[in-house]
């Protein structure tokens, strides 16, 4: 990129700037009020535990950009797939292919962890980033699946469902660690 712009892996140092660029997004996208995340639920869950990974678009030692992305694992090809759960560029910094080049990263790595797919999810009143996506990328919607979500409640609730409902910890439970 030859805008001195670079893309790099995030550190747990990147914690509080991960953040902010979360709660851009959410301004971004109509709900700023939904971010719950703290630098301490970031550096836990992306850097300790693993659950997620974040890449930095950066320009200078200013980050202007986020891609945050997990594994998941399809059945039917038998591989990982790679999920991308947020991609957001500050506006100021947009049209200056760091979205492109976020997707070649995340091309890479998607390779060199053998997935057959990647993913995400688009809100449909986003056209600018739809229109990215179909036509720059090439990617395909999938309309015949629907989204589907369980809030904390909603976990909750699933405990009724166990066949060991009541019990304190299942035998899955105490095989998991």
């Amino acid at each position: 990129m030859s805008t001195g712009i670079h893309i790099r892996l995030a550190t747990p140092e990147d914690s509080d700037a991960i953040l902010q660029l979360i709660i851009d997004l959410a301004v971004y996208e109509k709900a700023p009020d939904a971010v719950k995340a703290t630098p301490k639920l970031l550096r836990n869950n992306l850097f300790e535990k693993q659950y997620a990974h974040a890449l930095l678009a950066m320009s200078g030692d200013k980050p202007v950009g986020l891609a945050l992305y997990f594994f998941n694992y399809s059945t039917w090809t038998g591989r990982p797939g790679l999920y991308l759960e947020d991609l957001y560029v500050a506006p100021e910094y947009r049209k200056l292919g760091i979205g492109k080049a976020f997707f070649g990263e995340l091309g890479k790595i998607a390779k060199e962890t053998e997935c057959a797919r990647m993913d995400w999810s688009v809100l449909k009143w986003n056209q600018p980033s739809i229109d990215f996506y179909e036509k720059k990328l090439g990617a395909k919607p999938m309309s015949e699946w629907m989204g589907m979500r369980l809030e904390e409640d909603g976990i909750d609730s699933l405990q009724g469902f166990s066949l060991e409902a009541g019990a304190s910890e299942s035998n899955i439970q105490s095989q998991r660690k």
